[in-house]
């Protein structure tokens, strides 16, 4: 069982003091912890003499901080393990991993891999908690703001701005995520049976969300060193797509980083070929190497493309860099375009939800003073992850990537489905690499998210070998539909 020290519980709560009454204050302090992911589920605290020691407080005060958590549900005490932490239980039917939100068809004890995603960023809690300090102000109105709220749109503009992409608020609309910004962009610039060139493996969701709009996806193979210019020149020439949806930024599913010569290159030949660059930034706050540097993790972070290709329109999203939970994204369009953007919205919703607006302005204030952390916490399930597939299933051949969520994994022969297929009868449930194509393929590839806690991450390895065992015997699968992708 993991614990925590006396002192380091204190470093966690910081040097502010606690609200009065101080029993009350320690229970919350403790709780924004748990509910931050900084207390891990399943830690065991400090004894009551040693918190009262390092914390300078009474012990009736420490004893009544503890019954508060318990009476709360996020602590359990236990003969001879002491007090626990655990997250509230109820008939909400909630089940959570290590991997994020199991659907309901996942049984319990199976680790899901189709969500690469995190639990929620440290600080998200108390971002919240300023959140409804500020909600308030907003309750005499309707609530609808279809381009956005004012001051999340400022936020958004100033952290675009702070990139090297200067950008007004008057540019950017605030959607209910980067997929939602995405179908908004592909409705309003083109019509049925229009082409979108995609990268090809790419988000599914993409995929899904340019046939759902009537369009076409025109694929644009990545090799293993990036983007090739040819292809994306002849597939342009050869299908006239109208538009290109790009991830540049740490792609998904294989984390490439596209550097800024090539992000040039690019840009004039989408120019020449008459495409509107549509550029997915969803995971461009997730750098992770140049961690221990004083930019605290930007070190790799390139200028966004639209800093060189001006017409393009940049999605972006909470969902990865904080919290999937928050389901906040937003669009930067060329300024003309910004009212078809909101027009095309319509079609979709009428705005996104004000309390989380709210929250994701706050945090793109914070800056990297949450982000640093998040980053130290990805790197540390990359490298774990990264070691348990080596250690378990060798003979699968993958690179390191410097950001995202993702190994882009190549087995050595074509049994990529027969192994998602069989991948729940070993415990573990895979997306199918197939999903990744825009045309079909990729049978030889799989995408295993670093998203588990990095003690979990051999047992991870374990299930994924027994998994591939399973395939290579040609074990009888379940001819399931394949399943959601986050």
């Amino acid at each position: 069982m993991r614990s925590v020290s006396a002192r380091t519980l204190s470093a966690l709560l910081g040097p502010e003091p606690l609200p009065r009454p101080a029993y009350r204050g320690l229970a919350d302090a403790v709780r924004r912890l748990v509910s931050d992911g900084r207390l891990l589920v399943g830690t065991r605290l400090p004894s009551e003499r040693t918190l009262t020691t390092e914390l300078g407080l009474s012990r009736t005060t420490v004893v009544a901080a503890l019954d508060a958590l318990r009476d709360e549900g996020f602590v359990v005490t236990r003969r001879g393990s002491g007090s626990v932490v655990v997250l509230p239980t109820g008939t909400s039917g909630l089940a959570l991993s290590g991997a994020g939100l199991i659907p309901t068809d996942v049984p319990a004890d199976v680790i899901d891999l189709t969500y690469a995603a995190m639990p929620a960023a440290a600080g998200i809690t108390a971002a919240y908690e300023r959140a409804l300090a500020e909600l308030p102000r907003h309750l005499a109105t309707a609530g609808y703001h279809p381009h956005g709220l004012p001051e999340t749109r400022s936020a958004i503009a100033e952290w675009f701005t702070g990139r090297g992409l200067p950008t007004s608020p008057d540019q950017v609309v605030v959607t209910s995520g980067a997929h939602a910004g995405l179908s908004t962009v592909l409705r309003a610039g083109l019509d049925v049976g229009d082409r979108v060139l995609v990268e090809t493996p790419t988000y599914p969701n993409a995929v899904v969300a340019v046939r759902r709009s009537g369009l076409r996806p025109v694929p644009a193979l990545l090799t293993r060193d990036g983007w090739d210019l040819d292809a994306i020149e002849i597939g342009l020439r050869q299908s006239g797509a109208r538009m290109a949806y790009l991830i540049p930024d740490h792609q998904n599913p294989t984390g490439l980083l596209m550097d800024a010569g090539t992000r040039a290159a690019v840009g004039e030949v989408l120019a020449r070929g008459r495409a509107v660059p549509v550029v997915d930034e969803t995971f461009v706050e997730l750098g992770l190497d140049g961690l221990d540097g004083p930019d605290g993790g930007t070190s790799r972070r390139v200028a966004p493309f639209a800093a060189t290709a001006p017409g393009t329109f940049t999605l972006g999203s909470a969902g990865k860099t904080w919290w999937g939970g928050i389901r906040v994204g937003w669009v930067r369009s060329p300024r003309e375009a910004v009212g078809s953007i909101v027009e095309s919205r319509h079609s979709l919703d009428l705005g996104s939800a004000v309390l989380e607006q709210l929250v994701v302005a706050d945090l793109l204030h914070q800056g990297d003073s949450v982000l640093h952390e998040r980053r130290r916490e990805a790197r540390s399930r990359r490298d774990a992850m990264v070691a348990a597939l080596r250690r378990h299933v060798p003979d699968w051949r993958f690179d390191v990537p410097v950001g995202g969520l993702n190994l882009w994994c190549e087995l050595p022969i074509a049994r990529g489905e027969q192994l998602a297929r069989v991948g729940e009868q070993a415990g573990v449930r895979l997306a199918r690499g197939s999903q990744f194509a825009a045309t079909g393929g990729l049978g030889r590839w799989v995408r295993i998210p670093f998203c588990v806690p990095a003690d979990e991450a051999d047992e991870v390895g374990r299930r994924l070998a027994a998994a591939w065992d399973l395939a290579l015997a040609g074990r009888p699968a379940r001819d399931d539909a394949p399943p959601l992708i986050a």
